[in-house]
């Protein structure tokens, strides 16, 4: 009997379990609400990163630069990309030669022009670490407010002085913001990313609300996840223990000497040609991408230390410099080649001190291409 009772509520459970799916669950959505709920997460997606703007306002004091540590923070980079495009100011891309790796934020390129033109019209839209290959993609991607702008384009051959600095050995090689380098297509040969995250990383590039996570990674989290961050401070975790806004302290900056106090060598570069080089199909690529949507151009060659070259490897140097002008004259793009700067300017192969910028900003605004460019409305 006590068999036969229990197998009946066995076959009541099986029922009830057959007539109420997923009956475990406390609420169940309908299809239009489904629909509902779908709306008010794309909304979520779409907004958070709009409102937290609010929350965390842009410091623009003088002479303004990406802090180093937000280097790889490409959604603060659109944001203050587009302020100063907002503002119709003149603005120098490029790596660290134009950030001004040596310096402070009073010493760059970016200030002395402003100084010498009596204006505060240039901006320093720089980027530390950057070569070639990911500048097409900053701008591409993050740069989509520079249009109809005035840009002044670093071009530093610094990148064509090997293949590794190239990209183009087969070696697998560890580079600066990988995340902007093209991921599929063109092939970079040392590039050895996984398809997960070459996926991830394309489609970051669509959702800004995955770039602002990454900007609260970066800018709040000191570039952990939050699982590691939280074990590593413990105490941030109270009310009032997390900042809600990035800080912009200035960038620290390395001991400035000249190169030859530093006792830095000569170095016999290994040229790539231009037509194999990969760094300078990317620049040719972000110059055609600024073309394309109405920039009007100015590309600044160097400076480059010829000091610490060899008399042959400066032979070959000289050799790409022509034939980036002859490229650049051929395009009609106007442009600047500096002599070389004294040998005492210089803190490395590419990057001037202080009174090197000043000496660099003095001699382009006399000029007359620079004169012509500034005159452009």
């Amino acid at each position: 009997m006590q068999d036969l009772h229990v197998a009946q509520e066995r076959r009541t459970s099986a029922a009830s379990q057959r007539e109420v799916p997923f009956g475990s669950n406390e609420v169940r959505l309908s299809p239009r609400q489904w629909l509902i709920a779908l709306v008010i997460l794309a909304a979520l997606f779409h907004y958070l990163p709009i409102i937290w703007q609010w929350i965390e306002p842009l410091q623009l004091g003088p002479d303004h630069r990406i802090p180093l540590r937000l280097s790889n923070d490409y959604w603060t980079y659109q944001r203050y990309c587009g302020e100063v495009c907002r503002q119709g100011r003149t603005l120098l891309l490029g790596d660290s030669v134009v950030w001004g790796h040596y310096v402070k934020s009073s010493e760059t390129l970016s200030h002395y022009l402003n100084q010498q033109t009596g204006s505060q019209r240039f901006a320093n839209v720089g980027v530390d670490g950057i070569h070639p290959a990911a500048m097409a993609g900053l701008v591409e991607y993050y740069g989509r407010d520079m249009a109809n702008q005035k840009v002044i384009l670093s071009c530093n051959l610094l990148w064509m002085s090997s293949k590794q600095h190239d990209l183009s050995t087969e070696k697998e090689f560890v580079f600066n913001h990988p995340a902007l380098v093209p991921q599929f297509s063109p092939r970079i040969p040392c590039y050895r990313a996984k398809f997960p995250e070459r996926l991830g990383i394309v489609i970051g590039r669509t959702v800004p609300l995955l770039g602002w996570a990454d900007h609260l990674r970066i800018a709040l989290l000191e570039s952990n996840d939050l699982p590691h961050w939280v074990i590593e401070h413990p105490y941030a975790c109270s009310p009032g223990g997390l900042e809600m806004a990035a800080p912009y302290e200035p960038s620290p900056v390395p001991d400035a000497k000249p190169w030859t106090e530093q006792h830095i060598a000569k170095f016999n570069a290994a040229w790539v040609p231009l037509d194999a080089s990969l760094q300078w199909q990317s620049f040719r690529r972000t110059v055609g991408l600024l073309r394309q949507r109405g920039n009007r151009l100015l590309v600044l060659l160097g400076p480059f230390n010829e000091h610490m070259l060899p008399e042959k490897s400066l032979e070959t140097y000289r050799e790409r410099q022509r034939g980036v002008e002859a490229w650049l004259r051929a395009e009609q793009i106007p442009h600047y080649i500096p002599p070389a700067l004294p040998s005492r300017l210089y803190a490395d192969a590419s990057h001037p001190l202080a009174e090197g910028y000043a000496r660099l900003a003095e001699d382009l605004c006399a000029q007359q291409s620079f004169r012509r460019f500034e005159a452009e409305p």
